[in-house]
């Protein structure tokens, strides 16, 4: 799907700050307000998902992120899935391929949390195999889009 100019400059701008007036888009855009809400409501629901905001975990006390990898047997797939989707320490959740089946991204306010929740994990799931990876610091999150990029050379 080829997405206009115009809504690609909007979609930057609402990646860059969702909460930025519509006046303020329109004359960084040069794009009329009434087309920058008409294309957002257009494509609310579609494209754009849902509004968020980006937290520091580390400064609302929760001092333990990891990413995991899990291969589980068939059998067990779905339940697994449900169990993480409601999890609330599970922020992010996906299906993968490479020999695994899911990712996810779990946030504990320590680590002796989080690994309680893997050895639960661990005795309620039959995992076949498994990657944890401690979040040391993020780098970069959530450029992809904006006007923070680098065009390629």
């Amino acid at each position: 799907m080829k997405i206009p100019q115009k809504d690609m400059m909007i979609l930057k701008q609402l990646r860059n700050n969702a909460r930025e007036s519509l006046t303020r888009m329109a004359r960084k855009t040069g794009i009329p307000i009434s087309t920058i809400f008409d294309r957002m409501k257009q494509h609310y629901g579609s494209i754009i998902t849902k509004h968020t905001c980006l937290l520091d975990f580390n400064e609302l006390g929760y001092a333990a992120r990891a990413k995991v990898t899990v291969k589980v047997e068939r059998d067990v797939r779905q339940d697994l899935m449900n169990y993480l989707n409601k999890h609330p320490n599970v922020n992010s959740l996906y299906k993968i391929n490479s020999g695994y089946d899911f990712m996810f991204e779990l946030i504990f306010m320590n680590i002796k949390e989080l690994e309680e929740f893997m050895e639960n994990l661990e005795e309620t799931y039959p995992i076949i195999d498994q990657n944890v990876y401690y979040v040391i610091d993020d780098i970069k999150r959530e450029e992809f889009l904006t006007d923070n990029q680098i065009s390629a050379p």
